[in-house]
């Protein structure tokens, strides 16, 4: 398919299909990088959309960037891309993916998207670091005092990420968001999806026996039913 790889304030972007006035923002997760996009944007483009992925810091072509990825790099830099999607696009929908769609809630509560798809997202921040520093024995007091530590399951406590995700809770989120999420999700339980899809009139799709990290074949399919599904949705509500 066709792809234009761009440059977004020095952002290195992907935007991918044919010229539309219809895109999708897609913002990838831990570990991943804007060519992991190219999926959805081959079933997106069937329906008419085009797709805008970049590297978030720290990832793709910026794996060599200063450990900067946290949400006051990424916040800033994920509200200059949606500047350039709606300076180039009419109707703008988004796709994120694990604490992809936590830096969206952060960054675009009050964007009017067409239509918001969360993959295992990231939904409460402030209760996932307090379940790592139980997994790693870690109190506030101490980690008030050392102000970052590691942990042997390779995640890094942060004094500094606690205080922001304190001063920056999720209030508000009134796109239309459906969510697809897995139930032996280690990264989010039941009950915080749960309370998420009640305070915001979200749809739920879960996945029994499936994990945070789609990537199997038989969750790879669910995952593929479920895109063309949500972009059948959409699709119909603008016919």
């Amino acid at each position: 398919m066709k792809k234009e790889v761009i440059q977004i304030g020095g952002i290195p972007s992907i935007l991918w299909g044919d010229k539309s006035n219809r895109l999708y923002v897609y913002v990838h997760g831990q570990g991943g990088c804007k060519e992991e996009a190219q999926s959805f944007a081959e079933a997106a483009g069937r329906y008419g959309w085009q797709v805008l992925s970049f590297d978030l810091p720290g990832h793709g072509e910026r794996k060599e960037d200063i450990p900067s990825f946290d949400p006051w790099h990424a916040v800033p830099e994920l509200k200059q891309v949606m500047d350039w999607s709606k300076s180039s696009h009419d109707h703008i929908a988004l796709f994120a993916n694990s604490i992809g769609a936590w830096f969206s809630l952060l960054s675009y509560a009050g964007e009017p998207f067409c239509q918001c798809l969360f993959v295992s997202p990231i939904l409460d921040m402030h209760r996932l670091i307090h379940n790592m520093m139980q997994w790693a024995g870690v109190t506030e007091e101490r980690l008030e005092k050392e102000k970052t530590i590691p942990t042997d399951f390779g995640q890094t406590l942060s004094w500094e990420y606690l205080t922001y995700v304190r001063a920056h809770p999720v209030d508000t989120w009134p796109a239309p968001t459906r969510i697809l999420y897995a139930d032996q999700d280690h990264l989010t339980d039941r009950q915080t999806v749960d309370s998420f899809v009640s305070r915001f009139g979200c749809d739920l799709t879960v996945m029994e026996g499936g994990e945070h990290w789609f990537h199997t074949p038989e969750q790879l399919n669910i995952l593929n039913t479920w895109m063309i599904q949500s972009l059948n949705q959409l699709d119909g509500s603008r016919s």
